[in-house]
């Protein structure tokens, strides 16, 4: 699950994107469906603002995995949220970065593929660490390769399972300040 995006293919998927969402509220404006052309830009940046807080983190590798998600092939979509006034965590990045890695990558062999899955990811820096909220939504097919996978004990991250079934997967790691 792991690419090494160069130049050129980050500046074309971005660029992809773009056309993208000019063409929606271009779209929308030819319709004369103004309102929907304005929830449109606010939705673009609402997205910036996210992209702007996640890449200002000292996670440059978690950065990187999250941003480029959805360009990639997967069984489901991702978004995110960086929390408001949250401080530059000290943790330690290539650790979360490879946890999230894998959990993706089992989520990802975990789920039914043409379904509408999506995982929204949160983070939020506390005192004495930052936590890292999972949410998926969908269908999932292999409860058990998810249950061996969060069993898996790693002592520099604590992971909590908040909710569990076929459709809902909620849990939350906390990685302490380094």
């Amino acid at each position: 699950m792991k690419k090494d995006w160069n130049t050129v293919e980050v500046l074309r998927h971005v660029r992809h994107d773009w056309l993208n969402k000019l063409q929606l509220i271009k779209g929308n404006l030819a319709l004369n469906k103004i309102d929907r052309a304005k929830e449109i830009i606010n939705e673009i940046v609402n997205e910036a603002q996210q992209e702007a807080k996640l890449s200002n983190l000292e996670m440059t590798e978690f950065a990187s995995l999250l941003l480029t998600h959805n360009w990639e092939n997967h069984a489901f979509q991702l978004e995110y949220e960086v929390m408001d006034n949250m401080e530059t965590p000290a943790v330690n990045d290539q650790l979360m970065t490879e946890w999230t890695r894998s959990f993706f990558s089992c989520l990802n062999n975990s789920i039914e593929a043409f379904h509408n899955n999506l995982l929204s990811v949160s983070i939020e820096s506390g005192e004495k660490g930052t936590r890292f909220f999972f949410d998926f939504r969908g269908n999932i097919t292999d409860k058990e390769k998810i249950s061996a996978f969060l069993a898996e004990k790693n002592s520099s991250l604590h992971v909590e399972v908040q909710e569990f079934s076929d459709q809902v997967l909620s849990l939350v790691v906390f990685l302490p300040n380094t």
